[in-house]
């Protein structure tokens, strides 16, 4: 289920953001799929996992404070991902830790524990 696309509203996304270009730019890079909703000033996002943490991470990097509220949109959109997902996620790092997979996944601790246990055969 990593391969499902959210469509994210972004509310006021011009507005909201100084150097949107760029972002816009980064957006797109990704292969998501960003546009205007009609003439209003919202926008929609269409992103898979991924695509949003690779969004996230150049955010985080990038110095603009501007863009910090969209990283908080972007998280609680795919809060709540099922054991399985979870599971797909520790697979595809290079190394499985606690943190790391909370990291990845804003998931829990206990979650983050039950998946690495059934990685490591000890579930």
């Amino acid at each position: 289920m990593l391969n499902k696309i959210y469509s994210i509203t972004l509310p006021s996304f011009l507005r909201r953001t100084m150097k949107a270009y760029a972002l816009k730019g980064c957006i797109r890079e990704q292969g998501c799929e960003l546009h205007r909703i009609g003439r209003s000033r919202n926008w929609q996002l269409k992103a898979n996992f991924e695509q949003i943490q690779a969004i996230i991470a150049f955010i985080d990097l990038s110095a603009e404070p501007s863009w910090q509220w969209l990283i908080k949109l972007l998280k609680s959109k795919y809060l709540h991902l099922s054991h399985d997902e979870l599971v797909k996620i520790a697979s595809m790092l290079e190394e499985v830790t606690v943190s790391a997979l909370i990291a990845r996944s804003d998931c829990t601790i206990a979650q983050a524990r039950r998946v690495i246990d059934e990685l490591e055969g000890l579930d």
